[in-house]
């Protein structure tokens, strides 16, 4: 990745963990879905009008034409939208990883309803507003909120798309510019797959560059780098070339920083990459404990409320299932260094799931821990027995938690010393340890993590000392 894109993925994670990101997705997001973009909407009627579409690039002026040709009727073209954007499409990746992280705003000038869709499929209540009726209501208990400042699919009869609609938005659309103005005024946003050859858009970043002068708010775009075609000639490329990057300083004046990629699928390695970093801030402890071997019962509590107490205080979030003889000990933890030190409250600092107790609920123990799982990045394992038919055993659940890190490419960190199930996980990943970490780097500080020698403190400061030169690398 290009060093400003490196800063960009910076910048962009402290805003997300301060709840100031925002998305603004274009016809380009959808597109990877199969969706078609503006010309592919509106072909078969530039070619009504004798028209060539990759010829046209003012295409509001185009579907206006197309009205005027037949009297202000819109049924083919409603048609024409409900049918490219209703039915058949699901999700990209895209999608995916930005309906993942938690972020609460989104717009779009899309009519599809692939970034809801998304976001509901990670259980998400979604406040969808494509009227200006809709911006006086509020869901309950909302967790994203989707702007479609030019319509949805639905009613496609209210879409957005021609040069008289454009015309009129102020009026009629008044509430939609002013509660964007707020948002890029207030909020650093990523635009995806957006060509910024939209008037109303222009029209309000405008309006802020004039109010704000040299104190805009910072916002990012992805665009791909032109490349040559087979068929074009070299003027023509070094053409497109020059236009770009007039465009792209031109974007300056409205503090819009752009990103450039080679390919498309950049897009989605860079979002990736956002998801892998936010989630590595959020630390899973797994374990279980019936007994605590070479530990007893009152040093075992200490290390994990210590241990627990200590990545709180280095900003980590900590997720747990609350396992036996090891939740409560995170727990307390957590809240100590919260209330007594910190002097705040839980702010999302624990998530604690603990598991559905009952026969039937066994059953859905896999999909759980994959759901509690996913919200970390670095998963610890401690201990890990359980009292089964009257013997002591190794705990199977820990180690399918510990499977379930690796599948989710989670940073996974067994700590050997505490023995049972935890040494046995050491042991295995040390003999993977290139396999697992991707290099040798911090091998020797792995090693350590069996000494049944080092004192608590001393193996909660390896933990952390080694997680930190994990992510510095």
């Amino acid at each position: 990745m290009t060093k400003k894109i490196e800063q960009f993925i910076t910048t962009y994670l402290k805003e997300i963990e301060e709840n100031n990101a925002a998305i603004f997705a274009g016809a380009g997001l959808s597109a990877a879905s199969g969706h078609v973009d503006w010309k592919g909407l509106l072909k078969e009627f530039a070619d009504e009008l004798s028209l060539d579409i990759e010829k046209e690039n003012d295409l509001i002026s185009l579907t206006q034409y197309h009205l005027n040709k037949n009297a202000n009727n819109r049924h083919s073209l409603n048609q024409k939208i409900a049918n490219e954007f209703h039915h058949g499409k699901v999700p990209n990746p895209n999608h995916e990883i930005l309906a993942r992280l938690p972020i609460f705003t989104y717009w779009t000038t899309n009519y599809d309803r692939l970034i809801e869709k998304a976001l509901q499929d990670t259980g998400k209540i979604v406040d969808v507003k494509y009227t200006t009726k809709q911006l006086a209501t509020t869901i309950h208990g909302r967790n994203a909120i989707l702007y479609k400042m030019h319509g949805d699919v639905e009613n496609p009869d209210d879409a957005i798309i021609s040069k008289d609609q454009y015309e009129k938005y102020f009026q009629t659309h008044g509430a939609f510019i002013n509660t964007l103005s707020g948002d890029l005024v207030s909020k650093t946003f990523l635009f995806i797959g957006f060509s910024f050859t939209d008037p109303n858009l222009d029209y309000i970043l405008s309006r802020i560059r004039i109010t704000f002068q040299n104190n805009q708010r910072k916002h990012y775009c992805f665009f791909r780098e032109v490349k040559k075609s087979p068929k074009e000639t070299s003027e023509d490329f070094e053409y497109r070339k020059t236009k770009q990057a007039l465009v792209i300083t031109d974007l300056l004046r409205f503090n819009i920083h752009v990103l450039l990629v080679s390919e498309y699928s950049e897009i989605t390695e860079v979002l990736k990459e956002i998801e892998n970093r936010f989630k590595r801030r959020t630390i899973y402890i797994s374990g279980s404990a019936h007994e605590y071997g070479d530990w007893d019962s009152v040093k075992a509590d200490k290390f994990i409320s210590k241990l627990s107490q200590e990545l709180v205080k280095q900003d980590y979030k900590i997720v747990s299932g609350f396992g036996l003889g090891v939740g409560s000990s995170v727990i307390a933890g957590v809240l100590e260094e919260l209330y007594l030190n910190k002097k705040e409250t839980l702010k999302g600092q624990l998530l604690l799931r603990p598991f559905p107790q009952g026969e039937k609920a066994k059953e859905q123990w896999t999909n759980y821990r994959k759901d509690m799982i996913s919200y970390s990045g670095i998963s610890i394992f401690l201990f890990g027995n359980k009292l089964e038919n009257g013997k002591v055993v190794l705990a199977n659940g820990v180690k399918s938690e510990y499977e379930i890190s690796l599948e989710q490419k989670s940073l996974v960190i067994p700590v050997g010393a505490t023995g049972y199930m935890a040494h046995k996980l050491w042991s295995e990943t040390l003999k993977k340890y290139s396999t697992i970490f991707g290099t040798r780097d911090n091998i020797g500080l792995f090693k350590k993590m069996d000494d049944k020698n080092l004192s608590p403190d001393q193996l909660i400061e390896l933990i952390i000392d080694f997680i930190t030169k994990f992510l510095k690398n």
